[in-house]
């Protein structure tokens, strides 16, 4: 049985170079559409450049290993997050046009097949979580109950696009966790007079991130409020910049969902849509700023920033110009009528705004005048 290309997939290496026998799991991970991963380790990377951006250390190994840990993370727990929202949504996705030929509704994979994949991932992605500190291992467990909870809450809630962001921007938090230990202590900034063993005594590989951990305890306590504000706000602001574009990207089922009962923000705010995608990305470019004034970085993040809100702004009026309606006046409970293919290019557009954001931190540590 040839495994076809899906509906949303477009032009993709999986279906042009992968052995046939392997498409099917590698469409059950959504590597066909890496789109997702993107979206999902680039708020990991945003983290890890805050902390070093926000404490101007430069990056060494352990920081170049985050950076590599964190990409292969994120393809590892995207899989294993698709495939588990898989089987939940088997029998409604089995109704949607757009996902009816997945390799679980189609038959191709098993639930059971499925589940092993799952338990696959999440195992390898423990290896990699076991090489951060103990915060950042904490934060990487404590997401697994946002991924658990995320396929229910369609079913429950108009707003499943905000546990989306809160589940898909836990990286930021985890990001800035696994950086910021070795970050203050490389700037003496963490702990009372200094490190007592001295920065050069920190640095990874040379001591056990546990050593490092611990020896943190008494600079945690004390200035946790003040080091994790500015990752909290850059966290938050991600939040509503997901709810933005996953509304976006749900105007391609709206019709689809109206009918098997499936909720999502396109269908609550209506013919409203543009203007909530609107309100949301305007809140989570003021939430970047601020988490940019917390962090202390400089002049060039502005730039970067607004950058990253004039890429948004465009994503709002294409949205606009493109509503579609068979009424002159139509009534804001109606559904917004978007080109399917339209929504879906503003909403994988978003790979290049989270970069011009990650690119706009990296940028905030260079000190002005240069």
């Amino acid at each position: 049985m040839t495994s076809a290309p899906l509906p949303d997939a477009g032009s993709n290496w999986v279906d042009r170079h992968a052995p046939e026998g392997l498409k099917p799991w590698l469409k059950l991970g959504r590597f066909d559409r890496p789109i997702g991963i993107w979206l999902l380790l680039i708020p990991g990377w945003q983290g890890i450049a805050l902390a070093l951006a926000q404490h101007r250390k430069t990056p060494d190994l352990y920081d170049a290993w985050l950076v590599v840990g964190f990409a292969l993370g994120a393809c590892l727990m995207r899989a294993a997050g698709c495939a588990f929202n898989d089987i939940v949504d088997r029998d409604i996705d089995a109704k949607v046009a757009r996902t009816a030929m997945r390799p679980i509704p189609s038959g191709r994979i098993s639930v059971k097949q499925a589940s092993a994949f799952v338990v696959g991932c999440s195992l390898i992605s423990l290896m990699i979580l076991l090489t951060l500190n103990l915060t950042a291992i904490l934060l990487g467990v404590a997401s697994l109950a946002l991924v658990a909870a995320y396929p229910f809450m369609k079913r429950i809630t108009w707003w499943p696009q905000v546990w989306l962001g809160l589940t898909f921007n836990w990286g930021v938090l985890m990001g800035y966790a696994a950086a910021i230990y070795l970050a203050l202590a490389a700037t003496g900034s963490g702990y009372p007079g200094g490190w007592p063993a001295g920065p050069e005594n920190l640095t990874w590989p040379s001591a056990p991130l546990w050593t490092v951990s611990a020896m943190a305890e008494g600079w945690f306590i004390e200035a946790s409020p003040d080091v994790f504000l500015a990752a909290l706000l850059l966290y938050l602001g991600a939040v509503f910049w997901t709810l933005g574009y996953d509304t976006i990207y749900a105007l391609q089922d709206i019709e689809d969902d109206a009918m098997v009962g499936v909720k999502s923000s396109a269908r609550r705010l209506g013919q409203n849509v543009r203007r909530g995608v609107g309100a949301f990305y305007a809140v989570a470019v003021a939430l970047a700023g601020v988490a940019g004034l917390a962090a202390g970085l400089g002049p060039l993040f502005w730039l970067g920033l607004a950058a990253f809100s004039a890429h948004l702004g465009g994503q709002v009026v294409r949205l606009a110009g493109s509503r579609q309606t068979g009424k002159a006046r139509p009534s804001d409970r109606e559904p917004c009528q978007i080109d399917p293919a339209l929504a879906l290019r503003l909403f994988r557009s978003n790979r290049d705004a989270g970069f011009i954001l990650l690119f706009a931190i990296i940028l905030g540590a260079v000190s002005w005048p240069l």
